[in-house]
């Protein structure tokens, strides 16, 4: 099987990841393509992060993933991870978007500390590696997790660094690499 173009958004935290794949996003279906996968969001309380949703981007259907107020054995910094939420919801989402034939490109963000504590997440990324589809990731920049690293190795993974200089260039980059590799796998 021919290799299909992935692409890796990595950088610190906070710096503008899933705001560049959103706008990845909404570009390319604007062009009439079909996005499909799974979406984190920060939760704000009075302006302060607070915890996170996971959103399969086709279905819409979203929960909480992560928050503060959560207990649970599963916690990443000040945050309880629910994740029997990231089963339900996430781990459908990307194998949703690797099976729907409707659907042109997968993306999932993130690949972060919270995600890799579900099994199941992690067994649905390494599968759509093998998906004959273009995959957008977000990636957490300083992980040492074996998946994280795995994907680091690859040699079919493009991984692009936000900046704060190339932050409002790097959408319409990335929608140029995604089109290309549509067009050329067309013939």
């Amino acid at each position: 099987m021919p290799k299909v173009l992935k692409i890796g958004i990595t950088g610190l935290p906070q710096a503008g990841k899933t705001k560049i794949l959103l706008k990845v996003i909404a570009m390319l279906e604007d062009e009439g393509l079909r996005v499909g996968g799974m979406i984190t969001e920060e939760i704000e309380e009075d302006g302060k992060r607070v915890g996170f949703y996971i959103m399969d981007w086709i279905t819409k259907e979203k929960a909480i993933m992560a928050h503060k107020n959560i207990d649970s054995r599963y916690r990443v910094e000040d945050y309880g991870v629910d994740v029997d939420t990231i089963d339900r919801i996430g781990v459908p989402a990307i194998i949703r978007a690797m099976e729907d034939e409707e659907t042109d490109i997968i993306v999932i963000d993130e690949i972060g500390r919270m995600e890799i504590l579900s099994e199941s997440f992690v067994d649905a990324v390494r599968e759509t590696f093998d998906a004959d589809k273009p995959l957008i990731i977000t990636l957490h920049k300083k992980s040492r997790n074996p998946l994280l690293q795995d994907v680091r190795r690859r040699d079919d993974v493009r991984i692009l660094e936000v900046t704060p200089i190339n932050q409002s260039i790097l959408p319409y980059k990335i929608v140029k690499l995604i089109k290309e590799e549509l067009e050329e796998m067309k013939f």
